[in-house]
């Protein structure tokens, strides 16, 4: 069983962040295996759900706290997941390579720790029966992870993740709707991929939407950032948005 303690938000390895910006939710402490883990919730008054966000190479970062409060103001509660332990937030490459690959070469403990994640947000009081999990980059192929596990969610969103399925797996227990946001001009996750994705969740009768957005590269809605661009970012956040009204108003 996960263990879990609130703490205040500067204990949370979010860099300088924490010191330089007030923030609602509280950091969360758990543990997987034996492994401690720090994440970040946000609960709300009368939520209108739950949604887990899974981060990029780079761990829980201020990106992720970020789409936490613009969730947050929508009125819903928000659990931002930690894979990678406490205080282990990468900054050189070769130390995001290292990380992700070991995840992506044991997809039971990347599975494990998304279901800690869960327990964890269920232990801050959540209600993981109502929860939407969303991804971004490799987040978002982490996403497309616990939906073939079959893990009982409302449903899953993957923005610009990896779109290729592991040898072995398939979609036959997926259990939601799949949604996905892919920028055409990704280089990184090729349009086959993207296609090849569809064909599977359309074999499987999962109910999904896939959308690109031309001209939008890798990491396309990642603030700051080179690759960012303002046009796909605010359609795929719209679109997801959208899809959380429907979900949680059903």
């Amino acid at each position: 069983m996960n263990t879990m303690k609130f703490m205040g938000l500067g204990l949370l390895a979010l860099g300088a962040l924490a010191q330089q910006t007030a923030f609602a939710g509280e950091a969360v402490e758990y543990e997987v295996a034996g492994k401690r883990y720090e994440g970040y919730f946000e609960p709300a008054t009368d939520s209108r759900g739950l949604v887990v966000i899974i981060h990029d190479w780079d761990g829980l970062t201020d990106y992720e706290v970020k789409r936490a409060e613009m969730l947050s103001a929508m009125g819903y509660s928000v659990f931002a997941a930690d894979l990678f332990g406490a205080g282990i937030r990468p900054t050189e490459t070769k130390d995001k390579v290292a990380l992700t690959g070991e995840l992506y070469q044991d997809r039971e403990k990347m599975r494990s720790l998304m279901r800690g994640a869960l327990a964890a947000a269920s232990d801050s009081g959540a209600d993981i029966s109502e929860a939407v999990v969303v991804g971004y980059c490799f987040g978002g192929t982490a996403v497309l992870e616990l939906a073939r596990s079959g893990e009982p969610l409302k449903g899953f969103a993957s923005f610009h993740g990896g779109l290729t399925t592991p040898e072995g797996q398939s979609f036959a227990k997926t259990q939601a709707p799949v949604m996905v946001y892919h920028g055409s001009a990704d280089t990184a996750v090729t349009m086959s991929d993207f296609a090849s994705l569809a064909e599977q969740l359309e074999a499987a009768g999962v109910p999904h939407e896939m959308t690109t957005y031309s001209g939008a590269p890798h990491a396309f809605s990642v603030f700051g950032s080179p690759r960012y661009r303002e046009k796909a970012d605010q359609q795929s956040w719209a679109s997801f948005t959208n899809f959380l009204d429907t979900t949680f108003s059903q």
